[in-house]
Parts: structure tokens; sequence; C-alpha cells
């Protein structure tokens, strides 16, 4: 696809200050569920290849916890919340305030289920609302599915058919600090954003990237 070779380093600032405006929103709202000031930032946002994508989260047999989500709308696509197993765990130990809770001993419980289900609408709400309002782009997110599995199964749902037309996802880092605790202990995790084939440009043209196509 030739317009993601015109993405500057301009558009991806664009798309990560989109990021923090929408972090800005769900540090607000996690604040008020934990009752805990929490700050929430967007370090960085890039364009990469799936094969660079299954790195980023240690390989496609990693353990991850992850919160899917369908788009529809002026764009549709697939986006996941991607939280290592350990960080997944540690989140769920502050918001149901159980210091020793673990998705490795114990996948299926029911409260820590919804509270990862919260985190996902509260962090995927968020986000898609700041690009909406900064795009003008009509999206609608579907009832966000968990599921506690090696990456590589979850994400191949959201790429099998658009892999056969691209191989390029946004990424969207996500660093969650409560402020009393140092840097080393923020909870860090991962947006991929994988639009459909004909929604990619959509995005990018909002931003002033158009194909030579």
């Amino acid at each position: 696809m030739s317009f993601v070779n015109q993405i500057t380093t301009l558009h991806l600032d664009i798309l990560r200050e989109i990021g923090n405006i929408g972090a800005g929103n769900a540090a607000t709202a996690l604040s008020k569920l934990l009752n805990k000031r929490v700050d929430m930032n967007v370090p960085s946002v890039k364009i990469v290849g799936f094969d660079e994508m299954m790195e980023m989260v240690g390989g496609p047999e990693n353990i991850v916890a992850t919160v899917f989500l369908r788009l529809e709308g002026d764009v549709s696509g697939s986006m996941f919340f991607v939280l290592p197993i350990h960080q997944a765990s540690r989140f769920i130990q502050q918001m149901i305030d159980e210091p020793n809770y673990s998705f490795m001993e114990e996948p299926n419980n029911e409260i820590a289920m919804s509270a990862l289900q919260e985190l996902g609408n509260i962090l995927s709400g968020s986000y898609l609302s700041a690009l909406s309002d900064f795009t003008n782009l009509s999206l609608y997110p579907s009832v966000p599915a968990l599921s506690i599995d090696m990456f590589g199964a979850i994400i191949s749902y959201g790429i099998i058919e658009l892999s056969q037309v691209s191989d390029h996802a946004i990424v969207i880092d996500t660093a969650l600090n409560e402020l009393e605790t140092n840097e080393n202990e923020s909870v860090k995790g991962n947006f991929f954003l994988l639009p459909d084939p004909d929604s990619f440009p959509v995005i990018f043209k909002a931003l002033g990237v158009t194909s030579n196509e």
C-alpha cells in the first residue's frame, strides 16, 4: 500500500497526541474506579508489520490477556488491547484489591474477567472517542471480548482476511501508573488497531495522507 510510505513522523505524532487525549480521559475514569490517582500516557505510536507485532508481545506462543473488539461506522476493523499476563494480573490485583491474584492460577475468575472487561471498555472507549473527535469519523465499538491465550491464536482472528491485502497495523503503546508508585511498577500494554482493507486509507486521509494509487 503506497500510502503507508507517505506516513511521516508528523502523522504519527498526531496519532500519539490523539492517544494521549484519550489516555487522559481514561485516567480520569480509572482514578474514580480505583479510588486512586492514576496517570496514563501514550509514549509512542508506530506502524508495524504483522511479524514485528508478534515480536512486540514476546512471540505468537506467549500467553497474554487480550481485550478484543470490532469497529464499525465510517471505518471498520479490529482492535486488540494486549497485556502481558503478569501485567494484567497486577492491574486486577489493584482493581479488586486482591494482592495475590494471578491469571495463571485463576484464568476464569469471573470478578477478574469483569474487571478486565471494564478496563477494556474504558481504554478503548476513551481512545476511540478522541480519534473520532479529531478526525470527524464515526466509530462504533462492539462489546469487548476477553481472552487469556497464546497471542498467535488470538490475533489470527483479526488478521486472516486483512493479511490478504495488507501487512500493517497501528500500534499504540500505553503506560498506566499509580502516581504513588515508581515507574518500574507501571502497567504497560499495547493497542493493536487493524483497520479493514478499505478503512486504513480513510483514517490516514483524515490526517492528511492520501494514496497515490
